[in-house]
């Protein structure tokens, strides 16, 4: 292993100012208001409208277009021998939307915010493994790890760890105040909300003069707003629904793999499937590949219930056949000679989502475990419902390996969707944390992935091809950067 880690920002690797001097037009996108009246501004809370966040704010690293760290708030970054500690060197001349200059003292309070237990952000686990962050001078900062761990700059591309002005935890859920292209005129997460062009956002103008982010909690019902032209784009359409625009014309389409993933919950800690036997029934009961066929159309990719994509370079890739008769055998043994009787709870709130619980219905059938699906409302459906029924449905964003294998197993975190509580579990993810060689690191992750596949309780039925659909009026909107497209550049006719 090299003594040093360095990136640095090259020039090429940084992007052009926008190409209008004065921005014009108005872009219309819709979110799915699925906190309802929880729904906010705070990058770290569950709550937080990422469709605004990820407009009016910016992270210290981004990911390019093959997902590795780029520059953003930070220039370059470099690492000791030992890569236990971290200097960032930070972009000068930034200021937030309130005319305050922006300096590592925000920096360093944004992140200090994650990981303050008071406020139970998701984000937390994400950065666990920082012990202590220090303000240099100005424009560096410097982290301190709980032990080695190479890929820091890779975890603090989460679209989360947006950095704020310091002290403005108290208001920014409403405020919004960013460094992002596009600053907060108006909030009303179950109305319409109104963004203005920063015109002196760091990487220049944008080349939209207004932004509007309508909350619209229906999958189907964002679809009619994308044909009525009451919208300008929607990420997240069916293969049904791409067909119907390419047959119309007028719309601009792409298909772009993600790490995005759909999945359905057995929480681990409620009966039945506190019962591991139980849980590995149901698991080989699925047909993985045909779920994604009748859901999504073939549109994705099949992984043997692991978070991590199909495009991580820690993804651990094996088949997952189905066996309906071990499956019956487990639930003998489990008690359950008879099969299984559950609910699992289903809302439209995700398009596919209806699809793959009927597809569930069917496939599981044939170990004798009987499904009722219960459906639910859209509004408030992540805390109303999530976390809370013993089988639901989920669906993630990408996240880099360590972020979701973290954030969504490990035991005691707050998102840990299943309640899984598993110290061996936990102890790989350690030790790959650890880890400084890239081959060894991999092992431990792979290791954890197989690991879930036996015992873990959510299972993810595919990984999605995001297809995300546009009116021919936007321009330059690259949608194969999922969460992190250059919004400074997007411009309407």
């Amino acid at each position: 292993m090299k003594k040093f880690f360095a990136w640095a920002a090259l020039a090429a690797l940084m992007m052009a100012p926008g190409a209008h001097a004065q921005p014009a037009g108005t872009f219309r996108q819709a979110h799915d208001l699925g906190f309802g009246t929880a729904s906010d501004l705070d990058p770290i809370s569950r709550g937080r409208v990422f469709q605004v966040t990820e407009k009016i704010m910016s992270r210290l690293v981004r990911p390019d277009m093959d997902g590795k760290p780029s520059p953003d708030l930070a220039l370059s970054w470099s690492a000791n021998a030992a890569a236990t500690e971290w200097t960032f060197k930070l972009r000068s001349g930034v200021r937030f939307h309130n005319g305050k200059p922006f300096t590592a003292t925000d920096a360093a309070y944004s992140l200090r915010r994650v990981q303050d237990p008071k406020l139970d952000s998701p984000a937390r686990a994400a950065i666990g493994m920082v012990s202590r962050i220090d303000v240099v001078d100005p424009l560096t900062l410097k982290f301190t790890l709980t032990g080695s761990f190479a890929d820091l700059p890779l975890i603090l591309t989460d679209y989360r760890l947006m950095v704020i002005p310091d002290g403005s935890g108290d208001t920014i859920k409403s405020t919004g105040i960013g460094t992002g292209p596009f600053k907060l005129e108006k909030f009303d997460p179950q109305g319409t909300s109104v963004l203005v062009a920063n015109t002196d956002y760091f990487d220049g103008a944008p080349g939209v003069a207004r932004m509007e982010i309508i909350g619209i909690p229906d999958a189907q019902a964002r679809f009619q707003a994308l044909l009525g032209k009451q919208i300008d784009m929607m990420q997240g359409l069916t293969a049904q629904q791409k067909t119907l625009l390419d047959r119309m014309g007028g719309y601009a389409v792409q298909e772009i793999p993600t790490g995005n993933w759909r999945g359905i919950v057995l929480r681990t800690d409620m009966k039945p499937f506190d019962d591991v036997r139980v849980r590995r029934a149901v698991r080989l009961a699925v047909d993985r590949r045909a779920m994604l066929n009748l859901a999504a159309s073939g549109a994705g990719t099949v992984g043997c219930d692991t978070p991590v994509g199909p495009r991580d370079m820690y993804r651990w890739t094996d088949t997952c056949a189905p066996d309906v008769a071990r499956a019956r055998a487990l639930l003998a043994e489990a008690g359950f000679p008879n099969g299984l009787d559950m609910e699992l709870n289903v809302s439209t709130i995700e398009a596919v989502w209806p699809a793959m619980a009927e597809a569930f219905q069917q496939q599981v059938a044939a170990a004798g475990i009987r499904v009722k699906i219960v459906q639910v409302p859209t509004d408030g459906y992540w805390n109303q419902v999530w976390m809370k029924r013993p089988a639901t449905m989920t669906r993630w964003n990408d996240r880099p390996a360590d972020s979701i294998l973290n954030e969504v197993y490990r035991g005691g975190q707050r998102w840990n969707e299943s309640g899984l509580r598993d110290a061996k579990f936990d102890a790989l993810l350690d030790a790959a944390r650890s880890e400084l060689s890239f081959d060894r690191r991999r092992a431990r992750y792979v290791e954890a992935q197989q690991y879930l596949w036996e015992n873990g309780g959510t299972i993810v039925g595919f990984h999605v091809n995001l297809l995300s659909g546009a009116t021919v009026r936007v321009k330059n909107l690259d949608a194969v950067e999922n969460f992190s497209i250059r919004w400074h550049r997007v411009r309407v006719d």
